[in-house]
């Protein structure tokens, strides 16, 4: 797990995800309302920092519990409630980490893309992005607005777009936004950057979150 200072907005996240991430920005809800929208059961929700969540992606159903460096094995009521809420004892195939910005709510993802799958719905209140790599290096941007999707596109290759061409729903053009060393996706980040001024610190990130254990 790469620790990357936050020395711009987003395009940090390219290098602290750097094995695969999914960021997405959900304007005018709460962190809990945009975990709700993904279904999660807000009893179920859990304060977590990203440390202690990639621990429990990674451990496997056998190890004990002990093994865990940021639990005390003997508190059971912290057990109880990690259990109660999925992420114990087989490891959650995701874990979605929610937090916000002025004007949005964000989520991250360590390696899967659930949130991608409700795009339409986070975006009930304006505009809703994931931008999304996979550990094959494959990225993919969506975007929504009041309940609608309306483009889902990889930022390299704009012929692999379904909906509205990204040039035409959000003025966005790889070639006008991109470093000699962006890959697509952290051109994307670049971009909303620019346009929307949005800057997640990557302190923030780091410390607990409200967290939920998801299926993909």
């Amino acid at each position: 797990m790469n620790r990357v200072p936050a020395e711009n907005g987003l395009r940090w996240i390219a290098d602290a995800y750097s094995t695969s991430f999914t960021l997405t920005l959900s304007e005018g809800l709460s962190p809990y309302e945009l975990l709700r929208h993904v279904g999660a059961d807000e009893r179920h929700i859990v304060p977590l920092t990203r440390s202690a969540a990639y621990e429990l992606l990674l451990r496997k159903e056998e190890d004990h519990v002990s093994d865990l460096d940021f639990l005390d094995w003997e508190d059971e009521a912290a057990v109880a409630r990690l259990t109660s809420a999925g992420f114990l004892p087989a490891p959650p195939e995701t874990i979605v980490r929610a937090g916000s910005v002025p004007g949005w709510a964000y989520a991250l993802e360590e390696f899967h893309c659930r949130t991608g799958r409700y795009l339409a719905a986070l975006s009930e209140r304006g505009r809703a992005f994931c931008v999304h790599r996979s550990a094959s290096g494959f990225s993919r941007v969506g975007y929504a607005c009041r309940g609608d999707e309306v483009t889902s596109f990889e930022p390299d290759l704009p012929h692999l777009t379904n909906g509205v061409p990204a040039e035409v729903a959000l003025g966005f053009q790889h070639s006008n936004h991109n470093n000699a060393d962006d890959l697509g996706d952290v051109a994307f980040l670049r971009f909303l950057e620019g346009e929307f001024g949005i800057y997640l610190p990557w302190e923030e990130t780091e410390a607990e979150l409200p967290e939920a254990a998801l299926t993909c």
